[in-house]
């Protein structure tokens, strides 16, 4: 089944679960704030492929993150600040371009993960490092440590990854496999050993 929503090309990926800042002041983004605040309706968050997230509409990839507003202020006339969730993934199937700029497009929602009958201890470790050296107030709560498909995108979000690997851990549909590839970068980075019985 499709649906149609505005699309928001960023130079961030936006995974289930995940927080996302944003100061909103660009007319075409402060209409499409206005209407998602006001239905109460998401909007689609993909990372751009080319262009920039200023000025000519940018290309998207075809895989991204539905965003829900959770909590919204305007500071003073033009600007919005809002804090957005990371709901379903996403495929992008049609894009539309509006005369102001604004990106929307027929969607598909994307089945959840497959599930993963335990979370990589390796990756759990290094996340409960970082969780512990930043503070639980930076992740969501409540802390699904024992969730692979949480693990995954949590870790996802804070290792130091180019936007390009943070966009293809987001397409793999499967939580063991993603936490697989994030625990191989780690080995590669030296951040955990290699165990030829994992």
């Amino acid at each position: 089944m499709t649906e149609d929503h505005y699309i928001f090309p960023l130079s961030t990926v936006l995974f289930p679960g995940g927080a996302l800042p944003l100061k909103i002041f660009e007319q075409r983004y402060i209409e499409m704030t206005k209407v998602c605040i006001r239905d109460d309706r998401p909007f689609g968050v993909c990372l751009i492929r080319e262009g920039g997230e200023v000025g000519e509409p940018a290309v998207p990839e075809t895989i991204g993150c539905l965003a829900t507003i959770e909590r919204w202020d305007m500071p003073h006339v033009g600007l919005f600040e809002l804090l957005a969730r990371g709901g379903e993934r996403f495929r992008l199937l049609e894009r539309r371009v509006a005369a102001n700029g604004l990106m929307s497009g027929s969607i598909e929602r994307l089945p959840a993960d497959t599930p993963a009958p335990r979370v990589d201890a390796a990756c759990l470790e290094v996340l409960k490092l970082i969780i512990d050296r930043v503070g639980r107030a930076h992740f969501p709560e409540p802390l699904a440590l024992d969730d692979a498909t949480w693990v995954g995108c949590r870790l996802a979000e804070v290792l130091p990854l180019d936007a390009q690997v943070r966009q293809t851990l987001l397409e793999v549909p499967d939580a063991a496999e993603r936490l697989d590839r994030l625990r191989e970068i780690l080995i590669r980075e030296g951040l955990v050993v290699k165990d030829d019985n994992v």
